[in-house]
């Protein structure tokens, strides 16, 4: 049986973006298990309210759900005012809002298909550092701040180049960011997850390659599910990953290695 391992976040407040699907949800659960505060901003929910209420139920102190699309810095930077009108300060955000793109070689990917890539994927979490940073940076510094890259972004993975793209961006404004903010003691960090068992990856894949094959390609021989993902989430946001900032750390049952 794996160990359990537990966080205690009362009193701090966490902002996490594109948390209401897949990994962001995942995420959003393991902050309200350690008892944060919490502040949850995405896509696709019917009911905001029922969220709150599982999230409430699951642990977390407060949970306010926001529908927030990245693609409007005014929105972004609202999700943060929220945060801090709601708890007064800003003390961890993840930044995982993403979208997939079709499977095709770059010589067929539209200009639309790569604007709407970069917007979301890259675009989106500028917007979430821009303003996380300025009110961590208000507070007087601290805190700590996670970016959703994929093992996409450390090594290019061919017919998906676009988001690829997108997510080796990511590490580059993760390392920027941490450069620039070290010395106020907000350390900043990205994870690489491998293929997850989300609905991103089967939509991504879907009619051309059988999920069971990337599964057979992983040296873990397996996919990973959203809440190893979250593990390692919340480990980096925690004071228990203090002296980590500007790094990628994978999280792909092996597969940058193979």
């Amino acid at each position: 049986m794996a160990a359990q391992v537990t966080y205690n976040l009362s009193g701090k407040t966490v902002l996490v973006i594109g948390g209401t699907t897949g990994i962001g949800r995942s995420c959003a659960f393991a902050f309200a298990k350690a008892g944060a505060n919490l502040v949850v901003a995405g896509l696709g929910l019917d009911d905001t309210s029922a969220f709150e209420r599982e999230l409430t139920a699951a642990g977390a102190a407060k949970a306010v759900v926001a529908i927030v699309d990245v693609r409007d810095e005014a929105a972004v930077a609202g999700a943060v005012k929220t945060a801090v009108t709601e708890f007064g300060r800003l003390d961890i955000a993840l930044n995982n809002a993403g979208i997939e793109g079709p499977f095709e070689p770059l010589n067929e990917v539209t200009s639309e298909t790569f604007d709407r890539i970069i917007s979301v994927n890259l675009r989106g979490v500028f917007f979430g550092l821009k303003h996380e940073i300025r009110q961590m940076l208000a507070q007087g510094g601290g805190g700590a701040i996670l970016n959703t890259s994929s093992t996409a972004g450390v090594q290019s993975i061919a017919n998906i180049g676009i988001y690829s793209a997108s997510k080796h961006g990511i590490i580059g404004l993760t390392k920027a960011a941490a450069l620039e903010n070290a010395r106020a003691g907000i350390r900043v960090n990205a994870i690489a997850p491998g293929p997850v068992d989300t609905g991103l990856l089967s939509r991504m894949v879907s009619g051309h390659v059988p999920i069971d094959a990337i599964a057979a390609s992983v040296p873990l021989g397996r996919i990973s599910q959203p809440d190893e993902i979250a593990a390692l989430a919340i480990w980096l946001c925690s004071d228990a990953a203090s002296y980590i900032t500007g790094e990628t750390v994978m999280v792909d049952g092996g597969v940058t290695i193979a």
